[in-house]
């Protein structure tokens, strides 16, 4: 019996956790592991340093979203609250919650829609769109500085596979 070959010190962490699953089961297939393992661990990476600019300006990364999504709403910057929770991607349960300390510390606002009692509108304090106007360029650069670790030609290539992957992920859009 042969001595297992230990991974090469020179693989990445997910090529060293491919050779010993491979070493281990070697009746399947690993290869899908290496896009998606790095992919999973690029992730992380990416929000662990944009979320240095945003804990710069004292934010979540859920809390800049929320400012980003009435920022982009255009003036009034004000959103209901369902439609931010679609613009950003989470419950309504959870974007409660990060409206409440964005009220809490003067970003925002809440107010009753225009004719409908029951509905509520959240909209950007002077203080919140000054805030997202700096941190939003300070986040636009960090970005830049993140994606230049590739070559421009690399930037767009990686972008035209993530963009149809995604697409393809997320399937047909309703109506579409």
């Amino acid at each position: 019996m042969t001595e297992p070959v230990p991974p090469s010190p020179s693989l990445d962490h997910v090529a060293r956790i491919q050779a010993e699953w491979a070493r281990e089961r070697p009746d399947v297939d690993v290869t899908p592991q290496g896009a998606i393992g790095r992919l999973h661990r690029l992730g992380a990476l990416l929000t662990e340093q944009l979320c240095v600019v945003y804990r710069r300006f004292g934010l979540s990364e859920g809390e800049f979203d929320v400012l980003a999504a009435l920022r982009r709403a255009g003036a009034p910057y004000e959103r209901a609250p369902g439609e931010l929770a679609a613009h950003t991607m989470v419950t309504t349960g959870a974007m409660t919650k990060r409206v409440d300390r964005l009220e809490h510390a003067g970003l925002v606002t809440r107010r009753r829609a225009t004719g409908d009692g029951r509905g509520r509108v959240v909209g950007l304090t002077p203080a919140g769109r000054e805030l997202i106007d700096r941190a939003f360029t300070e986040h636009m650069r960090n970005e830049r500085r993140l994606l230049d670790a590739l070559s421009p030609q690399e930037a767009e290539r990686i972008e035209e596979l993530l963009t149809t992957w995604l697409a393809r992920m997320e399937g047909p859009r309703p109506g579409s």
